[in-house]
Parts: C-alpha cells; sequence; structure tokens
C-alpha cells in the first residue's frame, strides 16, 4: 500500500462536478441554523450526582457516638490493643493529605 502525500485538489471528474456541486449547496442550506464550526458540549448527570451526594454526606453526624463509646467502653476494660503498625500508617497517610499549614 503505498499513501499519496500529495494532498493538492484532484479534479473531479465531469460527471460527478455537476451531483457534488448541488450536493454542497443543499448541505449548506439543511445546516443553515448551526453555524460553521461551532462548539456542542454535552454535560454528564456527574455533578448533579456529585451535588446530590454532598448533600447525603453533609446529613451524616461529624460524630459516630455509638463508635465512640464502643472505643471508650474497650479502652476502659483494656481490651482495646491497636495495632502499632497500622496505627503508624494512618498517622502518616492522614498527614500526607493534610496541607501544609
Amino acid at each position: 500500500m503505498r499513501v499519496n502525500t500529495d494532498h493538492g485538489s484532484q479534479p473531479l471528474p465531469e460527471s460527478n462536478r455537476s451531483t457534488t456541486a448541488q450536493a454542497a449547496g443543499q448541505n449548506s442550506q439543511a445546516s443553515g441554523s448551526a453555524a460553521l464550526g461551532s462548539d456542542q458540549a454535552q454535560l454528564s448527570g456527574a455533578g448533579a450526582q456529585i451535588t446530590a451526594l454532598t448533600a447525603q454526606v453533609l446529613q451524616l453526624p461529624e460524630v459516630r457516638q455509638e463508635r465512640v463509646q464502643a472505643l471508650r467502653q474497650a479502652v476502659e476494660s483494656g481490651s482495646y490493643t491497636p495495632d502499632a503498625r497500622s496505627t503508624a500508617g494512618a498517622l502518616v497517610n492522614h498527614l500526607a493529605l493534610q496541607p501544609a499549614a
């Protein structure tokens, strides 16, 4: 297969000239309301979904009292034994996500 890099205009055969000109005229009339080269955008529903999810999250309590109470009881009874590596990893991740003050 050979690629022709010559992008010069190529003459149309006589039999195709009139039909091509008519088709071009019909296309320009059909698209009279749409400007040539006009931009169009279609927005997805992602923005609305994010807004709805944000509203749901804002309705949740900031402190989960049940969880706090369960942890408090575990600490007071001596049954709470956190894993040092997990705790250190969580602290590092938390500090990495926080912007510098």
